[in-house]
Order: C-alpha cells, then sequence, then structure tokens
C-alpha cells in the first residue's frame, strides 16, 4: 500500500504539537518571519486602500479653499488670505476611521501545507491578516483581533497583532470569532479553511450578518485541496481525530473530488454574497499580494461584497 506524507494529504495536515505550549512554540517560531514579510507586502500595497480622509470636524488640518459668501467670518485663516488678495478658509479632516476586526483560523486543518506551496494554510492567513491590519492602519482606520484585543491605530500594528496571536492562541482557535463586543457596521474579516458543513458556515455568517456587521470571507486553500492530484492506494488521515480513510486507486475519485469541491466552494461564496458579505479564494501557492488587493477593493468600496477567485477556477 501505498501511504502518502501527511503533508501531502488535502486538507488534512500533520497533527499538532502536544498541548498548546508547542503550538505557541511553533508560533513563536514563525511570527517573527511573517512579521517582516507582512510588512514588506503591505509596504508595496499602500496605495490599494484609500481611507476616508476628507473635510469635517476634527483637529487635524486638511487644505486651504476659497472663502464662500454666507460664511462666518470667523472662518477666515488671515495669515493665508494676506499672502493673496483672495480670502482663505482652513478646513480640518473629518475623523471618520471606522473599526475591522481581523479573525485568523487556527484549528488543525490550518496547519497543512503540500509540497506545491511554500507555506501552510495558518502561516498564509496570519501573512494576510497582519499586512491587511498595516494597510488598513495606514489608511486611517483602526483595527484589531475580533474578541482578542480592543482596535487600534497604531503604526506599529503588525507586531502588536503579532503578538496578541502569540499571547492568546487557545482564544484564536475558536471555530469562529467572539462577536458580542463588536458594534453595528463594524467590519469583521474571516480567513479560514472554513472545512464545515455549508449550512453551518451559512448559519455563523447569518448570525454575524444579525448584529449588523460588515464581513469579508477570505478562503484559504492549498492546491492539491483543489487538484486532487493523487494516484494509486493511499490513506488518508486526519490530525483532528483517529479515523482514517482508505482508498484503492485515488484517480478514480480525482474528477467527482475536484467536482464537489467546487460545488462546495461555490455554496460558501454564494452565502456570503446573500449576506452582503466579500468572498475572495486564496491559494496558498500564489501571491498573498494578490488577495490583499481583492480585500483592499471591497473595504474602500464599502462593500456590498465582491467576489475574487484568484490562482485558480472556481
Amino acid at each position: 500500500m501505498a501511504q502518502p506524507d501527511a503533508s501531502l494529504v488535502p486538507g488534512l495536515g500533520p497533527a499538532l504539537p502536544a498541548g498548546l505550549a508547542g503550538e505557541a512554540a511553533r508560533l513563536s517560531e514563525i511570527l517573527p518571519h511573517l512579521v517582516v514579510e507582512a510588512r514588506n507586502v503591505a509596504a508595496q500595497l499602500q496605495l490599494g486602500i484609500h481611507g476616508r480622509r476628507r473635510a469635517g470636524p476634527g483637529e487635524e488640518f486638511w487644505e486651504f479653499r476659497p472663502f464662500g459668501v454666507g460664511e462666518s467670518v470667523a472662518r477666515i485663516d488671515w495669515r493665508r488670505s494676506a499672502r493673496e488678495e483672495r480670502l482663505f478658509v482652513r478646513e480640518r479632516e473629518w475623523e471618520s476611521a471606522s473599526t475591522h476586526w481581523l479573525w485568523v483560523d487556527f484549528s488543525p486543518s490550518m496547519n497543512f501545507t503540500s509540497r506545491v506551496a511554500s507555506r501552510a494554510k495558518r502561516d498564509r492567513a496570519i501573512l494576510i491578516a497582519l499586512a491587511l491590519g498595516d494597510l488598513l492602519v495606514h489608511a486611517g482606520e483602526r483595527t484589531g483581533l475580533a474578541g482578542v484585543t480592543a482596535p487600534m491605530a497604531s503604526r506599529n500594528i503588525v507586531l502588536r497583532l503579532a503578538e496578541a496571536m502569540l499571547r492568546l492562541p487557545e482564544a484564536a482557535r475558536m471555530p469562529m470569532p467572539d462577536i458580542t463586543r463588536l458594534r453595528r457596521r463594524d467590519h469583521l474579516v474571516l480567513i479560514s479553511d472554513f472545512i464545515m458543513r455549508p449550512d453551518e458556515f451559512e448559519a455563523r455568517l447569518a448570525a454575524i450578518a444579525e448584529r449588523g456587521l460588515l464581513a469579508s470571507v477570505v478562503l484559504i486553500r492549498d492546491p492539491v485541496e483543489e487538484e486532487f492530484p493523487f494516484t494509486g492506494e493511499i490513506e488518508f488521515e486526519t490530525p483532528e481525530s483517529p479515523q482514517t480513510w482508505r482508498v484503492g486507486e485515488a484517480r478514480d475519485l480525482a474528477a467527482r473530488y475536484r467536482e464537489r469541491i467546487a460545488a462546495v466552494n461555490e455554496e460558501l461564496r454564494r452565502a456570503a454574497l446573500r449576506h452582503g458579505f466579500g468572498f475572495v479564494k486564496h491559494l496558498t501557492h500564489r501571491p498573498a499580494s494578490e488577495t490583499l488587493l481583492a480585500l483592499a477593493g471591497m473595504i474602500g468600496g464599502q462593500m456590498p461584497a465582491a467576489h475574487s477567485s484568484l490562482g485558480a477556477t472556481p
């Protein structure tokens, strides 16, 4: 019997190290590299998200504009007006930062990586979350980890988010984020492989929508989870239970598998769109920047959601 390396089993990966201490140790090893990579990716995409900075009540200077008829004389900036033969008004920036919450799935299936991809699904999910947080803060927004941190506007947001992930791996491994403290019109970004029944996924999105939240769904897949490139007699294992599944000739299942995974992906996409949420599929052998650009476009457009399937057919 041909038994593949656990890292080649689609949707299934090597078992987690014993206990949360082992998980925290692995996170502490990989996070410094992801922090650096996230900052580099975000720096390349700074123009991808435009904050809602415009004139209005606030403390920061925005621009000078000509004085209009009927305006209060008290609004005139006499120093600026003295330079020319016109009257100018000093506008201040309207402080309208939104709150964006990030959630990364830390379940065992997210540890899977194949030989086709350079990163585990979880590591790529963390990278996307950190880089997106950096983009949002530089666009004048606030962001935090749902159910874990307060919303932050720190220029050092990447490191602060990474530290929060390292401190609370158990909380971050919840099946879905704690949304009890999120406010109406906050934006929630869900990053996961969403290995669950479509009806369960639908119910969880419905709960998010009922609270009046905006959301973007980022579906993370390893490329072999889409392609099923296996042949011969294979035994599949799962990191979440002792169950195994043995097949005589994997190639005979390939067509049906690809048809089924495409149908599941479409069910997830339709569920997100029914609630007005964004949906992006990311394959881990593709650049993270592709997904970040798609998210930037959706967030900048203030929803309703767009759909982008990157790197593979749906």
